[in-house]
């Protein structure tokens, strides 16, 4: 089945666009020109992408994603923003969209996000796999973690950062290694991106007051292995 995707704009000259687009690419398309409307139709058919404009009347986008990630939605989202300051950018990453771009785009790239951020979301090849290190376990699968029995829901991007982590346990991840492991070499975000994202991460895996597992190596990386 193709990949279901809302967009979310109160534009209709952009969701006509983009509408057009994604439909002759083969994906199903729905449309919310708000939040509240955006809000429902997850809930009621629930997309595997949402496309979503930041300025929205009411509801604004960082609410939007905050709501649907609150619901421990694992929908891979994609913001849409006029403002192309570092500031909007982290934003919209911190509420938990996996990635953003910036208006006016060319359709080309838009695509090329979108089908980069499906493939990330439900990759083809995923077995029943589960990756394990102390008590944190990752099944890649479902694409749930839990932290002993807690379960703990991730974005697209933290799920991939974290999968990482856990395939080289005790191993020394450069910041640039991680950067194009996980955006690739073409990102043009913010310096920062990476901090937010290990820091959404540690705050999920610590949450409860557990000991911290992603540690910092100063001037080199990050490394997933047991405090000293």
């Amino acid at each position: 089945m193709n990949a279901q995707i809302l967009i979310v704009d109160d534009d209709s000259r952009v969701t006509g666009a983009l509408r057009r687009t994604l439909a002759y690419e083969g994906y199903q398309v729905s449309v919310a020109g708000n939040g509240e409307q955006a809000l429902m139709v997850a809930r009621t058919k629930p997309p595997d992408l949402v496309i979503l404009d930041l300025m929205l009347p009411g509801i604004d986008g960082l609410e939007v994603c905050r709501r649907l990630r609150s619901a421990g939605d694992s929908i891979a989202v994609l913001m849409l923003t006029a403002r192309d300051a570092v500031v909007d950018r982290v934003a919209g990453l911190e509420t938990g969209a996996d990635d953003y771009l910036v208006k006016p785009f060319a359709l080309e790239e838009l695509l090329a996000r979108v089908k980069a951020l499906l493939r990330r979301h439900n990759p083809s090849d995923i077995a029943r796999e589960a990756l394990l290190f102390e008590d944190l376990e990752l099944d890649m699968a479902t694409r749930q973690a839990r932290r002993g029995d807690r379960r703990i829901d991730l974005s697209t991007t933290e799920f991939e950062l974290l999968a990482l982590f856990l395939r080289n346990p005790r191993i020394v991840l450069t910041r640039s290694l991680l950067m194009e492991r996980i955006w690739g070499n073409d990102f043009e975000g913010g310096p920062n991106v990476l901090e937010v994202y290990i820091g959404h991460l540690r705050s999920k895996l610590e949450q409860n007051g557990e000991k911290r597992l992603i540690q910092t190596i100063r001037g080199a990386g990050y490394v997933l292995r047991t405090p000293e």
